[in-house]
């Protein structure tokens, strides 16, 4: 028996600041008396701010900076109502269209609380795949955005690979794929041969993480911020003369830095 849920009529709080954002965003797309800078927007145009707005929050959360975080948040809730403006101008759905459709889609994927399914009957990814399959999809591939973050699609597109038994069976076979793509690499002879090879090489690290259990992307975010730590505190500690000091005296500098910061 499915569960029904009746939006909480104590909290018309929720409500109205939404509505008057949509109020806001229909005023200022308006052709005649809108912005002009909005009014000239597109669904092209607005996706990267909407991807820039996604890594704004996750760095407002990395940082711990709960006031930015809800500045940020807000930010990237402007960019669903825009493009659902954008939407219901060409006939297509309306931001009330958008909430329904996550609301049932919560609903469906979590038969455990609101339908009669047990917990251990329940697996998040065999819904999703059941969902592609209704919606005419063909390939374990359909679904994985294109505009995801390289590190993150990579990562998606091998555990989708993984579901359907076309995986390495422990990370021995990934971490010896990773050496095999070195030497390719390093044997590559045009610009073309090394952009190919460079991308397998990638891959073959993705995959080796992903067997680990680690996130490719989160592990990269840490390692590009502990290298900047680091780099700056080299800096710092050498002054104007970092510059000019020799690659040797370089990492001397780097060293030392590990050594007293080394997170």
């Amino acid at each position: 028996m499915a569960f029904q849920i009746d939006p909480p009529a104590s909290r018309p709080e929720a409500a109205a600041p939404l509505d008057r954002l949509v109020a806001i965003m229909a005023r200022l797309r308006d052709p005649h008396s809108g912005c002009p800078w909005d009014v000239a927007q597109t669904f092209a145009t607005i996706a990267p701010y909407t991807i820039e707005e996604a890594y704004e929050v996750a760095d407002a959360i990395e940082r711990d900076d709960m006031a930015a975080l809800k500045d940020e948040l807000g930010d990237l809730l402007l960019q669903v109502v825009f493009h659902s403006r954008m939407a219901e101008e060409a006939g297509d759905f309306a931001i009330g269209d958008v909430i329904t459709s996550i609301s049932d889609k919560m609903v469906r994927r979590h038969p455990h609380i609101f339908a009669d399914q047990s917990v251990e009957q329940w697996d998040w990814e065999t819904i999703k795949a059941e969902e592609r399959s209704d919606a005419g999809s063909s390939s374990a591939m359909d679904g994985v955005a294109s505009a995801l973050p390289a590190l993150m699609r990579a990562q998606k597109l091998q555990k989708r690979a993984a579901r359907t038994g076309f995986d390495w069976p422990d990370v021995i076979g990934a971490v010896e794929k990773i050496g095999e793509e070195i030497e390719e690499l390093l044997e590559a002879e045009t610009e073309a041969e090394r952009i190919d090879e460079a991308g397998d090489l990638l891959f073959a690290a993705v995959n080796v993480v992903r067997h680990m259990g680690v996130s490719a992307e989160d592990a990269l975010r840490t390692a590009n911020a502990k290298f900047e730590r680091r780099f700056r505190a080299m800096e710092a500690d050498a002054g104007d003369a970092f510059a000019g000091l020799s690659l040797d005296e370089k990492e001397d500098l780097w060293q030392r830095v590990k050594r007293t910061a080394p997170l």
